[in-house]
């Protein structure tokens, strides 16, 4: 390899180094920039100029969702609320509402030590439990 395509080779990988370095200043975490956030979704359906509210997701001072609706033309449809373990980003905990606000499901999870979700259980709303879920990862 001449001496050129090697200089060649070393900027562009010092250009490439240094546009990733900014980018990561530029660019906070996602969870960061969910800090405190509420994000709404609004439909608007073909031949109408009214839109509706169709989602609305909720997330607290550390960027996690905490709250979740969805909403149908008469109003609340479902709501889920994500409960987490001190300043842990894994939910440990959901329940779910109907359009009535009451709770119809509660599911609770475990997780394996890299931070995947080993567990899933799921309740009635008088803590009967209903169902476990498995998860297992494989790479191909």
């Amino acid at each position: 390899m001449s001496l050129v395509i090697k200089k060649y080779i070393f900027l562009l990988s010092l250009c490439t180094l240094f546009a990733a370095t900014l980018s990561a200043q530029d660019n906070p975490s996602k969870r960061e920039r969910k800090k405190n956030l509420v994000v709404k979704e609004w439909n608007t359906k073909v031949g109408s100029k009214t839109p509706y509210l169709d989602n609305m997701v909720t997330y607290d001072g550390q960027g996690r969702k905490i709250e979740e609706i969805e909403y149908a033309s008469y109003g609340q449809r479902k709501r889920t609320v994500y409960e987490y373990e001190g300043t842990s980003s894994r939910c440990s905990r959901q329940i779910e509402y109907d359009d009535k606000n009451k709770p119809v499901r509660i599911r609770k999870f475990e997780y394996n030590a890299d931070g995947t979700k080993a567990k899933q259980y799921n309740y009635k709303p008088d803590g009967k439990l209903v169902s476990t879920k498995t998860f297992e990862y494989s790479y191909r």
